[in-house]
């Protein structure tokens, strides 16, 4: 096996021909791969031969390669089990076999419910001046106390962050107040949905029934519905843990640390079933041993996601530079390559394991560009430069 095929596979997230950071772009970072979805596509509906072979077409005439595909959404009904659950994961496998047609092997979700990953603030200024991704316990607290008034919160949170969020609120301008709502109530990714709070009331109340067990449950249906195809079609599954990992919003949260994910890969015992091993979202939570995980779950792991993040006491945190915050980016790198030997050594799972930087800082030119929050392209090249370096670092060549 050629050495370079034992490395990482550096990609990058690209959101598509309207994003600000082009094809041309990702090209001069390095990055051989792309990760990327068919965005125009409401959730639920088949993606089709045709729409993927175009957007194929258009990231290989960039001298690129469609390594991932973040994501294919899960419909709403999936998760909360209803009746319409089994017509949305036919339209999954369908997807998943004409992504299969055109090459593309790699699929990362998540079972996160309504929201995808959930921030505060898109721009708090770090001490050099860059910009980051926060998330704010006390922030979060107050617009779910006040602002959505959500009655459960009252009793979920503790009168000491009662009496802080009410205080925070106090001290916000109405447009800020405003930026707040809009910036937690943002949908998915790729998306310039923003929920108001009248429909995302009525989602709560499409799970009012809906707990961690019923919701593990569903997830387990819909593996038992397209793992079958997705192992016929050579096809590997990576769910993304939650972010944050930890329940909000009166939401039920199922990928948050080892025990969720080793209930979702023996939910179906197949090698497509597997995990998108994401640093940030996991190193959020400080009981999660990120190396430790890593190395028992690591031969299930199909795609990483790799970032750092500086949390605080009271269960905020924030983006951190990629090699800097609260978890040691070299012991997971250790921890990654290691699982990388073992691979060579076996002849088993995929041994280029595609890797992204993720959630990158708004520095220098960036802030000049009007890019979608966390995927500036400087700040990202600057995450994939650091890990490129400690990658080779580590191998020693």
């Amino acid at each position: 096996m050629n050495k370079n095929d034992q490395k990482l596979e550096q990609t990058f997230r690209w959101f598509g021909p309207a994003d600000e950071v082009t094809l041309a772009d990702i090209k001069q970072t390095g990055a051989t791969g792309i990760v990327t979805a068919l965005h125009q596509i409401p959730c639920g509906d088949v993606w089709t031969e045709a729409d993927i072979m175009e957007r194929k077409k258009m990231i290989e005439d960039a001298g690129l390669t469609w390594s991932v595909v973040e994501s294919v959404n899960i419909h709403e009904s999936i998760k909360t089990g209803t009746a319409e659950r089994d017509l949305y994961i036919e339209h999954y496998k369908i997807s998943l076999k004409n992504l299969s047609k055109a090459g593309i092997n790699v699929v990362c979700y998540n079972f996160m419910p309504v929201l995808d990953w959930t921030r505060t603030h898109l721009r708090f200024t770090l001490p050099d001046k860059a910009v980051a991704l926060r998330y704010d316990a006390i922030a979060l607290a107050a617009f779910d106390l006040y602002i959505l008034k959500r009655l459960e919160a009252f009793t979920e949170f503790s009168e000491d962050v009662q009496q802080r969020a009410k205080a925070y609120l106090a001290n916000l301008k109405d447009d800020e107040v405003k930026l707040l709502t809009e910036t937690i109530m943002a949908g998915l990714p790729g998306t310039d949905e923003v929920f108001t709070i009248p429909e995302f009331n009525e989602h709560l109340e499409k799970y009012s029934k809906v707990d961690k067990t019923v919701l593990r449950e569903n997830l387990a249906y819909f593996l038992k519905g397209i793992i079958p195809t997705a192992e016929a079609e050579g096809i590997k599954m990576c769910i993304h843990p939650d972010d944050p990992p930890f329940p909000i919003l009166g939401l039920p949260r199922i990928v948050c640390d080892e025990e969720d994910l080793q209930f979702i890969v023996d939910a179906v015992d197949s090698d497509s079933n597997g995990i998108t091993f994401c640093t940030g979202s996991l190193g959020a939570n400080p009981a999660n041993d990120l190396p430790a995980m890593i190395e028992r779950l690591g031969h299930k792991v199909h795609f990483w996601h790799l970032r750092n993040v500086q949390r605080e006491v009271d269960g905020s945190f924030y983006e951190a530079p990629h090699l800097e915050g609260s978890n040691s980016m070299y012991a997971i790198m250790k921890a990654v390559v290691n699982e990388q030997e073992k691979r060579v050594a076996s002849g088993k799972g995929i041994v280029n394991i595609p890797m992204r930087p993720d959630h990158g800082h708004l520095i220098l030119d960036d802030f000049n560009r009007n890019t979608y929050p966390g995927y500036s392209v400087i700040g990202r090249l600057k995450g994939l430069a650091e890990l490129r370096g400690l990658e080779l670092g580590i191998r020693g060549n």
